[in-house]
């Protein structure tokens, strides 16, 4: 750091008036000494730990591992808590309230006396949104991921967290699974501290941080359990404190070519659609230019080369063991921009220069892959103005070209009424069509995109179907589903307007998306159709109803956009 650059922090703890008394004086009730105050860098902590999040449960005491880290390196470190999102708690999804924690970090840190920041993350919204929130102040950062879980064991096999739930209806239909299967499984699944252990939508968003550069090389597969985890803590927290000497912003690490390589990352990984809505929200609040079709343009020529769930077999410990990211940066390297810059001031590509992989099966060679062209296609047509999206890898092969017969529900509750009726007209031809789970219909386009199959045709031992929704699905989940059409149903998309019996074409490898019905009938229904009455008139959620953008976008609030900066005004008296 420049000798001359003042600290952020002075201009709160380095006054000899009133305010600089006030300042230092109620922090002093903590056994702080004087040296703590005379130039130190202050780290904030930036906590997601909640009891209420089972995924950052460990997280209140990993901070005490960064603050000891911290500490080392000469730096003076803060704790402070922010909205904690639980993906299998809260109702009626996360997804409403990430922009809410995005802000909760954002004005956290603003409005502090913080130099740094160390973002503790882990269960899916908890890493998009503190990472949003410090994109908009553009401070130092790193992020420290929480970890995986440790692999699940039920009855002698490997059981995935999240992927196992999505077959929960095909194992009590097929298999005759008892209430007491369940129940076993229940613990079995879910045996250790840390986020699901399948590469779902935590593990991608860790691997997400690692890709851009947020992380220290190595960090994001870690499990949560495992010693190493708690090393990388301890070396964030020194390594921060020598960011802010350097003055390695957010904004020097998050270029337009680190969002690329996170692409690429992410088909080669296998990871969740969930990225693409997660990265565009980022994208938008530090400034880097990044549109829906980048995602096929970059990702969808990428080979799969991680045989993990819910794509392939393995599961996140497996992955750790066989090498993780490194291997896959290092077998990536041609497809990747080696001219940007992580958090150790490294690119990636080098950072990862010396990696080994230790098993074949887990981790393939960019010449023998799992799949080729495995990453997300973005699929348009008058179904889709705007675009939608799907998984191929974790698609069955034969639907990716298909043209079937509408059944469509109204509602995700028209759909838990009816799905399972025995008179339903619906084959394994048909294509199943919810509305109203977008952005704004839901609210908070929740991870129902992924409906279950009728239990008619699960008897009948069909195991896949093409569903459309505007909606997202898990990235623990699996099949041929088309996520996030844009504009949604709730806002007099295309969507809105399907009828039971349409034709519906889908062509994936043409990237098309098409309701086969004549234009002037489009009309005639779009002038009857009429938009749903709001679900919220007051609080967040009306806030939320009023500013929030479409998923081809991010679906961030239209306020939150770009940032602020570090700055702050006025002072509190």
């Amino acid at each position: 750091m420049d000798k001359d650059k003042k600290l952020r922090s002075q201009e709160w703890f380095g006054d000899d008036g009133k305010m600089g008394f006030i300042h230092r004086s109620w922090l002093r009730n903590q056994g702080y000494p004087d040296d703590y105050f005379e130039g130190k860098p202050v780290i904030g902590i930036c906590n997601t730990w909640s009891e209420l999040t089972p995924c950052n449960a460990h997280l209140r005491g990993f901070a005490d591992v960064v603050k000891r880290g911290v500490a080392e390196a000469g730096g003076f470190p803060l704790e402070f808590p922010v909205t904690s999102l639980g993906e299998t708690l809260m109702r009626p999804t996360t997804m409403l309230f990430r922009n809410l924690a995005s802000m909760d970090t954002e004005e956290s840190i603003r409005a502090n006396p913080l130099d740094g920041i160390v973002l503790l993350t882990g269960c899916d919204k908890t890493t998009p949104s503190t990472i949003m929130g410090a994109c908009s102040v553009d401070l130092p950062t790193i992020v420290v991921p929480g970890g995986p879980m440790l692999n699940g064991r039920f009855r002698g096999e490997e059981i995935g967290s999240g992927t196992f739930t999505w077959m929960i209806k095909e194992k009590q239909e097929t298999e005759g699974f008892s209430e007491e299967d369940l129940r076993e499984a229940e613990v079995c699944m879910s045996r250790s501290n840390g986020h699901c252990n399948t590469m779902g939508t935590a593990s991608t968003m860790a691997t997400m941080s690692e890709a851009l550069g947020l992380t220290l090389p190595g960090a994001s597969a870690i499990p949560a359990v495992d010693s190493r985890k708690k090393l990388m803590a301890q070396l964030s927290g020194r390594r921060i404190v020598e960011m802010v000497e350097e003055d390695l912003k957010l904004s020097d690490v998050l270029s337009r070519k680190a969002f690329e390589n996170a692409i690429a990352i992410n088909a080669a990984v296998g990871g969740s659609t969930n990225l693409i809505i997660h990265l565009l929200a980022i994208a938008g609040r530090i400034g880097v230019p990044l549109e829906l079709d980048d995602f096929d343009k970059i990702g969808s020529n990428i080979p799969l080369l991680v045989n993990l769930m819910p794509s392939g077999e393995y599961l996140m410990e497996d992955y750790y063991y066989a090498g993780g990211l490194p291997v896959v940066v290092k077998e990536l390297s041609k497809h990747l921009h080696d001219d940007t810059i992580s958090v150790n001031g490294k690119p990636i590509t080098e950072n990862s220069a010396d990696a080994e992989c230790y098993n074949r099966d887990v981790i393939a060679s960019i010449d023998d892959p799992v799949k080729e062209n495995a990453g997300i296609a973005v699929v348009k047509g008058n179904l889709s103005e705007n675009g939608a999206v799907i998984k191929p890898s974790a698609a069955t092969p034969e639907l990716m070209t298909h043209r079937g017969r509408a059944v469509v529900f109204e509602s995700y509750e028209d759909y838990h009424e009816r799905i399972d009726d025995p008179d339903l007209d619906i084959d394994e031809s048909c294509v199943i069509v919810l509305k109203g789970v977008g952005p704004k219909g839901y609210p908070g386009m929740p991870e129902v995109g992924n409906v279950d199959l009728p239990a008619k045709l699960i008897e009948k031992g069909v195991k896949d179907m093409v569903r459309i929704s505007d909606g997202r699905m898990s990235g623990t989940a699996f099949g041929t589903v088309i996520l996030h059409v844009s504009p949604e149903s709730s806002i007099g998309g295309t969507l809105a307007l399907v009828e039971n019996g349409d034709m519906i074409e889908l062509d994936v490898p043409g990237r098309r998306l098409h309701l086969d019905v004549p234009e002037d009938e489009l009309e005639r229904r779009r002038a009857e159709w009429s938009p749903p009455k709001p679900r919220a008139d007051r609080g967040y959620t009306k806030i939320y109803l009023e500013h929030v953008e479409q998923s081809d976008i991010g679906a961030d609030l239209d306020v939150l956009k770009g940032g602020s900066g570090s700055g702050v005004g006025r002072d509190l008296h």
